[in-house]
């Protein structure tokens, strides 16, 4: 299938300055539109609502949001609407009777993650890690289905870039240059096991003249060697566009904080993420080892606030800081 896919090429790589070549044909105007369009883009926070025609669409990311969904669903029908509901909330049999007397579960619908940020597109679903704490591989599977005809837009959310066969991530890279659209954010990343020189060389000309970070996950103390490995690779990239995801709450404490300082050590920044039960109905994290709730929102109120350039954990003064924890940036297929 590959084969018919893509046309073998004489030179699977560009230098930066003919990349800037090929994004310089875009008249100044459209770019100009590109990117104000990419700063204004926001994600709507993990529950997307829209309509068409007579059918009310809902898109909900995360099962905390389902009370919500059922509320707008009621809304809708009182309306006159049909209406869809969809998404990871709804993947777990056990979460489906939140709107099973309100909506239609499930089904295909297009292009779905657009409602969530109107910049965001993605070119393959499935993963073939098989995180235990990822809903990605149960919900699109272990193998990749691709999607060669995706949309190009600013931001890519592919589960997982590094792992895609090399043709097919040469061909999603060829359409972004054939587009003249920048890749501000390839948002999910790639994945360290399968992070290598030769994927590094073919996707550095394009992420960083989109100056776009370099985004991958230090999820379990067993990554170190491949995680020490990649940000050894990317060394010479300024820290600002090295963001690590950092799963904290899964292991003890101490091995959680190593795993954050390492990242520190090696010049990257990580964005540090608390680990929640899949089928959460709160936005609150689950508890275990010898970490405590608090403990878990200070930890990512230091690290995601940056007070880790200020001053160790152990100085941490929740009092002295009023940064939220940040969103989740992983926005796995939000139709399923």
């Amino acid at each position: 299938m590959l084969e018919k896919l893509f046309v073998p090429r004489p030179s699977r790589y560009f230098g930066r300055s003919t990349l800037l070549r090929i994004l310089n044909r875009t008249k100044d105007s459209d770019r100009t539109s590109t990117w104000s369009a990419m700063d204004k883009a926001k994600w709507v926070g993990g529950f997307a609502e829209w309509t068409e025609g007579d059918t009310a669409f809902l898109s909900i990311a995360f099962t905390w949001l389902l009370d919500i969904a059922a509320a707008r669903a009621i809304w809708y029908r009182a309306l006159g609407y049909r209406v869809r509901a969809g998404g990871p909330a709804l993947f777990l049999v056990q979460m489906k009777h939140e709107l099973a007397d309100l909506a239609e579960l499930g089904g295909d619908v297009p292009d779905a993650i657009a409602h969530h940020n109107p910049q965001a597109t993605i070119a393959s679903r499935g993963c073939p890690v098989g995180c235990h704490f990822c809903i990605v591989p149960a919900m699109e599977g272990r193998e990749f289905t691709l999607l060669p005809d995706f949309p190009v837009r600013p931001i890519l959310c592919d589960n997982n870039l590094s792992a895609l066969p090399a043709e097919y991530q040469q061909h999603i890279i060829d359409r972004y240059l054939a587009e003249g659209v920048p890749l501000l954010d390839a948002n999910s990343g790639f994945e360290p096991a399968t992070f290598t020189p030769d994927v590094y060389a073919r996707w550095a000309p394009l992420l960083n003249a989109g100056r776009g970070p370099w985004r991958f996950a230090f999820d379990e103390t067993k990554e170190s060697a491949d995680v020490r490995r990649v940000m050894k690779m990317l060394a010479n990239e300024p820290p600002k566009r090295k963001r690590v995801y950092v799963l904290i709450g899964n292991e003890p404490f101490d091995d959680c904080m190593q795993r954050i300082q390492s990242v520190i050590d090696h010049g990257c920044e990580p964005h540090v993420q608390p680990l929640m039960k899949l089928n959460a109905l709160q936005r609150e994290p689950w508890v275990r080892y010898d970490w405590t709730a608090q403990k878990l929102r200070d930890v990512a109120r230091w690290a995601n606030g940056w007070v880790w350039k200020r001053a160790p954990f152990a100085e941490y003064d929740r009092s002295l800081h009023n940064a939220r924890i940040p969103a989740l940036h992983e926005q796995p297929s939000l139709f399923a």
